[in-house]
């Protein structure tokens, strides 16, 4: 442990040993507001007039405009539908704080001023897409969070209603270790899982100022796992938001929120803010969706309709077994017997669909210089809290209940000039557990799975293989030497008694599902709802799964501990450079019912836990310089990342940007990202039922493949068996190429266009194989024990991926705005390799909306938005139960608002799906449909 925080605070020291050099300029910066109700404007115009030189305020409503020009001078403000107001600059740092006059006129402008879009972003050499404070209380989904997947390129997955994901280009799950999820520059990820559980345990939406979605791989600045986007939100700062905010929503499926926020600020003797606090709360509860796809699973042995039953994507249980299959016995000696499925539990039995979530914030901000006000150094402190039940998807449907989650941060900072955070996430899985792996304990609660086969069996021989004969079905012809059989007979009987069959089949398994006299060790089947069967499952779910206890929850007490600074300065030569550092300790804990770190008792009864620690760190340097009088922006960046299991890695990214004339920006980029291997990637042991599933930091050889084994069956020929090592498990890596190009046509259209190519080396996936042990004093090759395992590896082959996406936003008629996109995203590389994940991504995607806000009415300002989504139908490839092909999809979303201003309140009508298109977006997962609602917004802003 100790090295571990020497490396960690070596990393630290050499970020903050930075000295910097400052040109002597005019430094303006400020905040612009709506004089009535104090909402920031996002997008204003800052110009100076003598020069002509301007610029917009970002998400916060702020602006820093620096200039050669020594005051006084006059700069001039303007924001559609606002009066213009002039100030004038008076000295070299000059702090504003302007309110705008709303004009019954619209402002003729030659530029688009109302459209949100700062230059700031016309101008990332990244592809980035926005929603920022007014998009948020716009969208017409039931969450800002769900209203992120109207984005150009972004897909967004439902595995529960409280489970959400996001994901852009490509290799789509429902764990999202691709992406990078960031709240306030803190990674929101669960410890244990290594990836953040959507919003689940994230920001209330009062909270949320703006999120930005960075696309493709960014490593050199936001580190491992940035490896195909990064989501990145920020709230509010209660020097700029303060006063009281509560919002009440209900819908269908008993959908209820409530959230509430107050912001102030406290003033030293001589009437200066110098410390901002803000506390927040949200809960919600609704009806989940529930998964009851009843479909086979794909490709699996028996197709639907199957009258022995088949195996049901949405049951757990009733998976196809060996034991089971007398498809290949001769058709005399157990007609019509097939494959059956033993009785399984369907989810809806298994899974606690209340959907409960509950967050909580406390921060203080610290002005530790408050007469310098915006410019002054600021100290935070903030604690936030999150709970509650939902379902996630995986491997297996996994019941996450009475999950929490902590997270304290530490940070000083000057914006725009350096940094220092430091955080650490606590995580405490609760009541979790597995529901899969529950049902088939419960089975064996009963039953035996060789037992309960025996029984069916024999029920077939004594009672329905004569009924068959007496009805017409072929027998062995005894008469003829050698004996002969009408195969062509049997096979019409069966075709054409599928009813009887299916009938008799449930007559077996009813058998089965009784307990045998015979062995008193065997119950009747658990019936859910019976005392009997509540009793098993609270024993089961109680226990943790591991070999001490044997049931099938979990145990996760992880935690994560992380530091980073950075520093910006500037020389004579370039505009900007930025070094930083970061350092990261994970500490998994699961008592052995996940990772490795299982506990041992020894005869003393003193228990010994095998701790896991995991520490990385990395260092990262950019340089920004501006040429031709700021038409052309160079950018590059390089990072190097070390984890203790790994190699060094280096990330470089470039781009440039190039302004060939006003609101006309030409981007062409290179970025790379690496992704180091999760902790489950390095550490996992878990027992799922079937198999094992396991980390890989070592390798593994003498693995038998499972095709030459399903050969061995038939013939028992050791030859046949064929063995493979695994590579010890490795980083994988992307290289990304894109060009882009921004602009502004006619005043009113705004263009956002790209192209992207990306390069992906050491994909990490998965390998199947069993570990067989034979009897060596048996001259028959009879296995004695057999183990599946799921073991983490690296693919050897490349894969390439290209897609492009357009957007046009249309300004028109004062309040109005018209929004499309188009996405295209290919996987190029036909390689089949069971390692490469599944890219799980359709290949084209687009939407259609039109929104307005602010027209003036009796009854208030009125606003709408209407979004059209349609999604082309792809396979989704998950875990062999949860793999299929997702249909073509459309979605109609929509919201109408209206703000009463003497109430300081919004009344919002809203609905997604609105045409009830019941569409599973990750298969395994619950078919989704309507969900309407209402919300009650109440602002109280203070000065």
């Amino acid at each position: 442990m100790r090295r571990y925080f020497t490396q960690f605070f070596s990393a630290l020291a050499l970020t903050l040993c930075i000295c910097t050099i400052s040109n002597a300029q005019t430094t303006i910066k400020g905040t612009i507001k709506d004089g009535d109700t104090g909402e920031l404007l996002i997008g204003a115009t800052v110009l100076i007039t003598e020069s002509s030189e301007g610029i917009t305020t970002d998400y916060n409503g702020e602006f820093l405009l620096e200039t050669a020009l020594n005051p006084p001078f006059e700069i001039t403000i303007s924001y559609i539908g606002y009066e213009d107001q002039t100030r004038t600059v008076n000295t070299k740092d000059e702090n504003l704080d302007i309110l705008l006059a709303t004009s019954s006129v619209v402002i003729n402008a030659v530029e688009i001023k109302g459209q949100r879009i700062s230059d700031k972003q016309k101008a990332a050499p990244q592809t980035v897409e926005s929603m920022d404070l007014l998009a948020i209380k716009s969208t017409p989904a039931a969450s800002f969070y769900d209203g992120l997947g109207s984005l150009k390129g972004v897909d967004l997955t439902a595995a529960s209603f409280g489970f959400k994901v996001i994901n852009t280009r490509g290799f789509n799950s429902t764990s999202p270790v691709r992406s990078l999820q960031i709240i306030d520059g803190v990674d929101n990820q669960a410890p244990g899982l290594n990836f953040s559980l959507g919003n689940f345990l994230g920001a209330s939406e009062l909270d949320v100022n703006k999120v930005d979605l960075i696309v493709g791989a960014n490593s050199a600045l936001y580190g491992p796992n940035a490896f195909n986007g990064v989501i990145s939100m920020t709230t509010k700062d209660p020097f700029f938001t303060k006063g009281l905010s509560a919002n009440v929503k209900v819908g269908n499926r008993n959908m209820a929120s409530v959230a509430l926020r107050y912001a102030d600020v406290v003033n030293n003797k001589y009437g200066l803010p110098f410390l901002g606090y803000k506390i927040n709360f949200f809960h919600l509860r609704a009806d989940d969706w529930e998964a009851d796809n009843e479909d086979a699973v794909y490709e699996s042995e028996s197709p639907f309709g199957n009258p022995g039953g088949w195996d049901k994507v949405n049951t757990y249980g009733d998976e196809y077994d060996v034991i089971n299959d007398f498809s290949t016995s001769t058709p005399w000696t157990y007609p019509g017997l097939g494959v059956f499925h033993r009785t399984g539990y369907r989810e809806v039995d298994l899974v606690d669909y209340d959907t409960r979530n509950t967050k909580a914030n406390v921060a203080l901000h610290f002005r530790l210089d408050p007469e310098a006000k915006y410019n002054s150094p600021e100290l935070i402190l903030s604690s936030s809290f999150g709970s509650g039940t939902t379902v996630y998807q995986g491997d297996n449907r996994f019941s996450l209940k009475n999950i929490t989650f902590f997270q304290n941060r530490i940070e000083l900072r000057k914006r725009d000039k350096y940094f220092i955070r430091a955080y650490m996430t606590n995580e405490n899985a609760g009541d979790s557990y597995d529901p899969y792996f529950t049902a088939l304990k419960l089975q064996d609660r009963a039953k035996t799975e060789e037992f309960w086969s025996k029984d069916y069996v024999r029920y077939w021989e004594d009672n329905i293989r004569d009924q068959m004969f007496e009805l017409g079905y072929p027998q062995l012809d005894f008469s003829t030497i050698p004996a002969t059989f009408d195969y062509d007979a049997a096979d019409a009987w069966i075709a054409n008694n599928q009813d009887l069959l299916t009938g008799w089949h449930q007559e077996a398994a009813g058998i089965a599902n009784m307990a045998n006299p015979t062995f008193p060790e065997t119950t009747d089947f658990l019936v859910p709802g019976t005392p009997a069967y509540n009793q098993a499952f609270s024993e089961i779910t109680s226990a943790k799964n591991n070999s001490t206890e044997n049931g099938t929850k979990f145990s996760d007490r992880s935690a994560l501990y992380h530091i980073q600074g950075e520093y910006t300065f500037t020389t004579d030569f370039l505009d900007k450079i930025i070094v930083g550092g970061s350092s990261r300790l994970y500490a998994p804990n699961s008592e052995g019912t996940i990772f490795i770190d299982t506990i041992s008792i020894d005869n003393a009864g003193n228990e010994t836990q095998e701790k896991i620690r995991n520490f990385e760190y990395g260092l990262y340097t950019g340089i920004e310089k501006n040429l031709f009088s700021k038409r052309l922006k160079v950018n590059a960046t390089v990072r190097m990342d070390k984890n203790q299991n790994f190699d060094y890695l280096f990330t470089p990214a470039a781009s440039l940007v190039y302004t060939p004339s006003k609101n006309n920006y030409l981007r062409v980029s290179f970025s790379s990202a690496i992704r180091n291997p999760t902790l489950s990637d390095q550490y996992l042991f878990l027992n799922v039922g079937p198999a094992i599933l396991a980390g890989n930091l070592d390798g593994r050889d003498s693995l038998v493949t499972l095709e030459s084994f399903d050969d061995f069956r038939q013939d028992l020929d050791l030859d046949t068996l064929r063995y493979f090592d695994i590579a010890p498990i490795k980083p994988e890596r992307v290289k990304t190429f894109e060009l882009g190009y921004r602009t502004t046509l006619f005043e009113k259209i705004y263009v956002d266009a790209g192209y992207y190519y990306s390069i992906y080396n050491d994909f990490i996936g998965y390998n199947l194989g069993l570990d067989i042990e034979f009897d060596p004093d048996s001259e028959i090759a009879i296995p004695t024990d057999i183990q599946a395992y799921r073991f983490a590896a690296n693919s050897v082959n490349e894969v390439t991926t290209q897609g492009l996406s357009i957007g046009v936003n249309y300004y028109f008629a004062k309040y109005f705005q018209f929004a499309g996109n188009y996405s295209w995203n290919k996987l190029n590389s036909d390689i089949d390799d069971p390692i490469i994940p599944a890219f799980n991504t359709p290949e084209h995607k687009y939407n259609l909306g039109i929104s307005a806000r602010g027209i003036e009415s009796p009854i208030g300002d009125i606003g709408f938005n209407v979004n059209y989504k349609w999604i082309e139908g792809f396979l989704f490839e998950g875990s062999p139960q949860f793999t299929g092909f997702i249909d073509s999809y459309s979605l109609l979303d929509a919201q109408v608002n209206t703000y009463v201003k003497k109430w300081n309140t919004t009344f919002k009508l809203g609905g997604t799906n609105l045409m009830n298109n019941l569409v599973s977006q990750t298969y395994g997962g619950p078919r989704i449909g309507r969900v309407v609602y209402l919300s009650m917004l109440y602002e109280f802003k203070k000065d």
